[in-house]
């Protein structure tokens, strides 16, 4: 072989990658994120988690992604380490789907339908139509299907490429002997596992491997102890993940690890001392695509189906390695909050952008537990409740720092139409759910001046908070039961109501106004008044902001004051009618009936 016909050999593999790349890239972005999301129901059955394992890795075509991910899930707390097991062993099987479609190359015959079977024939057309589809489609769903179809088509000619490329070497003696080498079923081994452990791609290996089929001097004796080694190599994405993630996370790498190395001695032991007695015919023939596709699924679904009763087993081998120290075993562990946001799931934009969504909703509900103890304040003044509320304040500025860097990681990734959606729509609403983080705790001050000062609010004042009160935590809940739920129809509901809220916040500070001229309120006392209602205005205009962003996303654009300007026209009759509604519902006690009645009481006292 030339210096021509290496650089086609490296062109044909360096297309051959590059088309498996874009093609899994494409099949995951196709899915949306289903299939990872899939993943994350947690099931105790082997079985199912074996069958899971295996048709998400059929789709994704990469048993290494899917090692990763359920590394991901088991550091995050979503998965147990024994879920994790039937899910990795079932990868395994779900990576021979990639031989058997790289098999088609090895398809020989006159008869017109073999010749269409070979990807030869259809490859290109399909490339063809997956370049009109992404030059010419605006639509997102055929801009992927685009994808996965030239992701094929560059797949298959850089098979051939690669085959034609390595042909020559038939009768290159040198290459004939390096290939009796690796006959030597430990040598054979070591290089299968060399060679996957540095493209990280089992798929990838074997298709080399079928590639090599094209020489016709490559016998099945060989080619067996590679496919071996293969299995082992592909572990190294999972270990390298692994890394400074929590021990049940190393575990889940080391179950696929010993799964893969006992399942591989316990299959060529057998193999070979059965091999030893009956002297396969088969081991001195010359290696076909579709034979080195049947030796890889023979070989995972056996030692699935070997290994899976000793599941159990594995993950106490795994435990035995990775032990917990006293230390472990003595404290209590505390779940990480922010545990789903592992940069394992930054590839899997989808899966990323839904556990951004979940934590978000975790923000909120550490937002509204701080207003609701700011709120039991003005009850019954308790100093660990107003530090309750400080500690839930710190830990909103926490979310909004750690869930704003993650998102701006997933925000560099290739993004789907709709996850760019929520990416943006987070992004606004994390800084008004802290900020209704940040009123909570002003609300809680006022309430320690008061306490602290031993002043007291009027019946009346008291009764006009309540009312107000009592809207304040409607609006939460609505705001961020809408959020959580991603529904549009209970976000519109949120803007009448701050309307009111507005209206509410303007009618109050009149009347208190009217009490410290009429001298029956203190300057001091109405400064604090004021401070709680405008912050009651605020936490009302960050839901608005909140529900807004929710409504605007779903209109795919974020003018949230076109949108808060259009909803309040006054010939919008919903709007209004929905205004009336909240009205009726928060009525302020009556202003004079209980100004007369301070006034006597004022005028008894003197």
């Amino acid at each position: 072989m030339d210096i021509f016909g290496v650089l086609a050999m490296i062109g044909g593999l360096a297309l051959f990658l590059f088309g498996m790349h874009t093609m899994g890239e494409g099949l995951s972005k196709a899915s949306g994120g289903k299939l990872e999301k899939i993943l994350e129901k947690l099931t105790s059955n082997p079985l199912k988690g074996v069958l899971l394992g295996a048709g998400v890795t059929a789709v994704i075509q990469s048993s290494s992604a899917t090692t990763v991910m359920v590394v991901g899930f088991v550091n995050s707390g979503i998965m147990k380490l024994g879920q994790a097991v039937g899910i990795i062993m079932g990868a395994n099987i779900g990576t021979t789907i990639t031989s058997w479609l790289l098999s088609l190359t090895g398809l020989e015959g006159d008869n017109i339908f073999i010749k269409l079977l070979k990807p030869s024939s259809f490859s290109p057309i399909l490339a063809v139509i997956g370049v009109v589809l992404i030059m010419f489609s605006k639509k997102e769903k055929l801009n992927d299907i685009g994808k996965i179809l030239v992701g094929f088509g560059v797949l298959m000619t850089g098979m051939d490429a690669m085959s034609a490329a390595v042909k020559p070497l038939a009768n290159v003696p040198e290459f004939t002997n390096i290939l009796t080498m690796f006959s030597n079923p430990i040598l054979g081994m070591i290089a299968g596992m060399v060679l996957t452990a540095i493209i990280q791609s089992s798929s990838a290996s074997v298709g080399i491997l079928q590639a090599l089929c094209a020489t016709g001097a490559l016998p099945y004796s060989t080619a067996f102890p590679i496919i071996m080694g293969q299995n082992i190599g592909t572990c190294v994405t999972a270990m390298i993940s692994s890394v400074g993630a929590s021990k049940n996370a190393r575990r889940a790498a080391l179950v696929h690890l010993y799964f893969n190395i006992i399942g591989t001695i316990v299959f060529m032991v057998g193999f070979y001392v059965l091999n030893t007695f009956v002297h396969f015919a088969f081991m001195d023939m010359a290696a076909e695509p579709y034979g080195i596709a049947v030796v890889h699924t023979v070989f995972n679904v056996t030692a699935t189906l070997l290994l899976l009763p000793f599941g159990k087993g594995l993950e106490k081998l795994a435990c035995l390695t990775v032990r917990d120290s006293k230390e472990d075993l003595e404290d209590v562990q505390t779940p990480d909050e922010f545990a789903l946001l592992d940069e394992r799931f930054l590839d899997k934009t989808s899966l990323a952008m839904e556990h951004c969504r979940v934590v978000t909703n975790n923000m909120a509900q550490v937002a509204k537990k701080a207003l609701d103890k700011a709120f039991s304040l003005f009850d019954k003044y308790d100093e660990e409740v107003y530090y309750k509320v400080c500690n839930y304040e710190d830990r909103a500025d926490k979310y909004e720092d750690v869930l704003g860097t993650y998102l701006m990681k997933v925000s560099s990734r290739d993004l789907t139409e709709k996850d760019s959606e929520m990416l943006t729509m987070l992004l606004h609403s994390i800084g008004n759910i802290e900020r209704i983080s940040d009123h909570a705790r002003d609300i809680a001050e006022a309430a320690k001046e008061l306490h602290e000062k031993g002043w007291s609010f009027s019946d009346k004042a008291r009764m006009e908070l309540e009312v107000f009160t009592a809207a304040v935590r409607e609006i939460i809940d609505t705001t961020f039961k809408s959020f959580a739920d991603q529904d549009v129809k209970m976000a519109a509901t949120v803007e009448p109501l701050e309307e009111v809220i507005d209206d509410m916040n303007d009618e109050l500070k009149a009347r208190h106004v009217r009490r410290l001229t009429e001298g029956r309120c203190t300057i001091e006392l109405g400064f604090v008044h004021s401070d709680i209602l405008t912050s009651y205005e605020r936490v009302a205009d960050h839901c608005s902001n909140i529900a807004a962003c929710l409504i605007e996303g779903k209109k795919d654009g974020y003018g949230t004051h076109e949108y808060l300007g259009t909803v309040k026209r006054k010939d919008n009759a919903t709007f209004v009618a929905m205004c009336d509604k909240y009205r009726k519902k928060y009525v302020l006690p009556e202003s004079r009936k209980f100004d007369d009645a301070e006034a006597k009481e004022t005028e008894q006292k003197a």
